[in-house]
């Protein structure tokens, strides 16, 4: 592989282009999966990666995504696995339930950890405090300041539901 000479690739629009660290490394890690012939990882990391090419030529004009951009393509990915994971399970499908969450843990390890109950709980309280809020009203208020602060560490649902507390015991 050659050395990264940091300008990119040049697009035939005269543009650069700059491939995500995070989609280089799923590049890199397809490749040693090919290698080490570990079919889950590599079955996981071409869906991962294909599901970034959509999202990169969705839309007007194809684009590189982000590394920010990345990790939400993969965040929504595990969720379907951890979704499909419990509907099989609930289906009593215990082999499937376990390739999904197999596949799960694998698209994990390219995501940022997840915060605490705690630590989203001092990150909603300081956001309520700095807008001076309280009651359900400010739901929306409040959500917009904490979901830049936790993008990608914690999902949408758990975040409302903090949010949703805080502001029902204010």
């Amino acid at each position: 592989m050659m050395p990264d000479d940091g300008r990119g690739a040049l697009r035939a629009d005269g543009k650069m282009d700059r491939m995500s660290a995070l989609k280089e490394k799923l590049k890199a890690d397809l490749t040693a999966a090919l290698k080490n012939r570990d079919e889950v990882r590599l079955r996981t990391i071409r869906m991962a990666l294909a599901a970034v090419n959509v999202e990169e030529v969705a839309g007007k004009e194809a684009r590189e995504l982000t590394d920010d951009e990345v990790v939400k393509v993969l965040t929504k990915e595990a969720k379907k696995r951890r979704e499909a994971a419990e509907a099989f399970g609930n289906a009593g499908r215990a082999e499937q339930a376990q390739a999904e969450l197999d596949e799960q843990a694998v698209l994990e390890e390219y995501l940022p950890a997840q915060l605490s109950d705690e630590e989203l709980t001092r990150i909603v309280d300081a956001a309520v405090a700095e807008l001076g809020v309280s009651g359900p009203q400010a739901m929306g208020q409040v959500m917009k300041v904490v979901n830049p602060k936790v993008a990608g560490r914690a999902e949408g649902g758990r975040v409302a539901a903090a949010v949703r507390t805080r502001l029902a015991a204010s």
